[in-house]
């Protein structure tokens, strides 16, 4: 595969941070191709050089996210779920002006938070506990969907109260949730 040049990074960086600032501040529907180039200090026709519009621009970002927690999700299934956590909730950290966009702000396409559902669904596929008998009487897509919402809608309470625990913390209880329910 080919070397992405930096400066075509950099730019798709500057990009993606000014719609997600710009969606920090007003609707998305509202937010201009000129805003954002505006925004990225760049040609309006610099944007439509790397993507199709802003809808594009949008979901390549959704993209990437999504992408960078899944390959988190390969790995991390081998270990305990408190442990496996704790990188997830230090990347909602680490991105949360985001992650905050996306699922706190109204007006955000609500796309995301489907699209981040179904990623996590994915992701816990085979975890049920099939050994014992605790989960025997409890269809599998009953459980995905309910430990799946339930997961999304606890990150969703801790970007919104602004991180009232460390990313440790919300791993331990959470990852004993899960241990709880799987």
């Amino acid at each position: 595969m080919a070397k992405v040049d930096r400066r075509i990074m950099k730019t798709q960086e500057a990009l993606k941070k000014a719609v997600i600032e710009l969606m920090s501040e007003k609707n998305f529907d509202e937010i201009t191709i000129q805003d954002i180039a505006d925004r990225a200090n760049v040609n309006r026709g610099t944007i439509y050089l790397h993507y199709q519009d802003k809808y594009d621009l949008l979901d390549k970002l959704i993209e990437t996210h999504i992408n960078e927690l899944g390959e988190m999700g390969e790995w991390a299934c081998e270990l305990e779920w408190a442990e496996a956590l704790v990188p997830y909730f230090e990347y909602f950290e680490r991105n949360y002006l985001f992650f905050s966009t996306m699922l706190a702000s109204k007006g955000t396409p609500s796309s995301f938070r489907t699209r981040l559902l179904s990623s996590f669904i994915e992701g816990f596929k085979g975890e049920i506990d099939r050994a014992s008998d605790r989960n025997q009487a409890i269809n599998d897509d009953v459980m995905l969907q309910f430990t799946g919402t339930a997961y999304v809608g606890v990150i969703e309470w801790w970007i919104k109260n602004g991180m009232p625990y460390p990313p440790q913390e919300m791993a331990k209880q959470v990852g004993a949730l899960l241990g709880r329910s799987f």
